[in-house]
Order: C-alpha cells, then sequence, then structure tokens
C-alpha cells in the first residue's frame, strides 16, 4: 500500500480508537482499562506467532514475526516502556477532558514529532511546512481559549498538564519507531508482535497495583469499548508501521497525516459524548487540520 494512503487509514482507525477510548474511561478505571485493552492485542499477536509455529506458511508474508536477538527485544522493550507512559497521561487526560479538546491537542504530536526530526533525523522541512507549524501553534492557544469557556484553565489544569505529557512522549515514540522500522530494519509485523506482548505485561504490575488497592482507585466496568480500543488501535498501528517502511516516507509527514483522526474524533465527540459544540472551537480544529494539510503540502 502507498505510504501516504496507509497513513491515512491509520488516521480513520486512530479517530475510531480515540472515540472508543474516551467511552471506556469516563466513570471508569484507567490502569484496568489500559491493561485488558492491551491483553486484547496481545492475545491476538500471540495466537499468530503459535499459528505460525504449528503451521509454517499459513500466514501472509506481512504478519510473519522474525525472530530476535536479546538486544533487539530490549529495543522493542524500550519501545513498550515509552508508549506505556505516554498512554498513562493520555488516559488519565481524556478521561477527565472533552475529547474533542483532547483530541486536537494530540494532534499537535506532528509538530513535535517534526521538530525532533529536524533535530535528530535530520530532516528538512520546508517553509511551507513552517507555516504549518506556525498555524498549529495559534491553533492550539485558540483551543486554550475555547477550553477554558468550558472550564477548563491549559495553563493550570493537571489533566492538561498530563495530555501534554503523553503528547510529547507520543511524538519521541514516532521518532523511534522512524529507527526501529527504517535504520533498524524490523518489519512492522515484529514490532507491533512485541510491541503489544511487552506492553500487555508492563501494565501487569500497575493492573495488580489497583486490584490490591495499593492506592485510592475508581471501580472498574468492563465496556465493549474496550475491544473497539484494541482492534482499532491493532489495525492503526499495523498501517502506520507499514507505511513507515517505506524509504520515501519522512516520519514527520506520516504522523501529520495521521493526526487527521482529529476529525473522527471531534465529530464523535460532539455527536456521541454530546459535548458543547463553539465557533471557536471549530475554527480552532480546523486551525490544527490546515497547519497539518500544509505540513504534508510543503
Amino acid at each position: 500500500m502507498p505510504w501516504i494512503a496507509a497513513s491515512l487509514l491509520s488516521a480513520l482507525f486512530l479517530g475510531c480508537y480515540e472515540l472508543g477510548t474516551k467511552h471506556a474511561v469516563r466513570d471508569n478505571a484507567v490502569l484496568p482499562v489500559l491493561f485488558f485493552a492491551n491483553v486484547c492485542s496481545a492475545t491476538v499477536w500471540a495466537v499468530l506467532l503459535a499459528g505460525a509455529a504449528v503451521a509454517p506458511g499459513l500466514l501472509p508474508a506481512g504478519l510473519l514475526v522474525a525472530p530476535l536477538t536479546g538486544h533487539q527485544h530490549l529495543l522493542l522493550l524500550g519501545k513498550s516502556a515509552l508508549v506505556a507512559a505516554s498512554w498513562v497521561c493520555s488516559y488519565f487526560a481524556i478521561k477527565h477532558l472533552p475529547v474533542s479538546l483532547a483530541s486536537p491537542v494530540r494532534a499537535t504530536g506532528p509538530m513535535w514529532t517534526l521538530l525532533g526530526a529536524v533535530l535528530v533525523l535530520g530532516e528538512r522541512p520546508s517553509a511551507l511546512e513552517g507555516v504549518g507549524i506556525a498555524i498549529t501553534l495559534a491553533s492550539f492557544v485558540g483551543l486554550s481559549f475555547a477550553g477554558q469557556r468550558e472550564g477548563i484553565h491549559f495553563h493550570r489544569d493537571q489533566w492538561f498538564g498530563f495530555l501534554l505529557a503523553g503528547t510529547l512522549l507520543g511524538a519521541l515514540s514516532g521518532l523511534y519507531d522512524k529507527f526501529l522500522l527504517g535504520r533498524a530494519g524490523f518489519s512492522a509485523a515484529t514490532v507491533q508482535c512485541w510491541f503489544s506482548i511487552y506492553l500487555a505485561a508492563l501494565f501487569l504490575p500497575l493492573a495488580v497495583g489497583w486490584k490490591l488497592r495499593l492506592w485510592s482507585r475508581q471501580v472498574f466496568h468492563w465496556r465493549w469499548s474496550i475491544l473497539v480500543v484494541s482492534f482499532a488501535l491493532l489495525l492503526a498501528d499495523f498501517v502506520y508501521f507499514d507505511a513507515l517502511r517505506n524509504p520515501a516516507a519522512l516520519v514527520s509527514l506520516v504522523s501529520s497525516l495521521r493526526r487527521g483522526s482529529t476529525l473522527v474524533a471531534f465529530a464523535g465527540g460532539l455527536w456521541l459524548f454530546g459535548e458543547v459544540p463553539s465557533r471557536q472551537k471549530f475554527l480552532a480544529v480546523l486551525g490544527v487540520l490546515t497547519g497539518i494539510v500544509l505540513t504534508i503540502l510543503g
């Protein structure tokens, strides 16, 4: 699949994932949701691993997981640890913030990925990409004013701090993805398989701590949207990793395209969760998307 088409398809699934996340964590304990969603993903890959071992040649090449060295396992464990930290921050933030605000803020991730790509990977943005970054920043300020009207003050709201931390960690993860799938030569299936398994293992101690009431916590309710979280992310990540394997794909542009998920999440937040629509919020979201498009065109 062409990397641009794969990035856009990933955006569609990612928007569904964000809506599923909001439904799963709303008035619900966050850590068990994270644990069970990742157990579902890890189970899918464990079944595929077992199937490949029992019946070699049964799976298509795109789903085959390559054998790894100990060093390679450590590289993927590092990826899982980075994403686990990002998700803990993001899930708690999404629980307490309107998804129509949280998703556009998370959509600024490509801007931070672009800056990291310039500093770390040597990618060079064009003048048009620079304009896109400026518009994204201005829209970010617009979102802060829209949030204030809903009683959310970005500069002193702890959940916005969690959201920003999760977004920055996610941007760092995007840079690491390009290293794993480009320079280190991992296949998309290999990264996603072990990444999913290690994530479930990392969230297990947190789930046990929650179960043993080691800290004050909320009651957990099983919701079928947890499966939406798991499977939508599996699909979103698989086509995203496949896009990054293309030598022509710049991580900054793939990340920008992928954040078109904002459209899905924003519309879903208004329709499914009855979040308050406003002209200012709509214009800010439009600004974020305009910044993303300019980044792509640049």
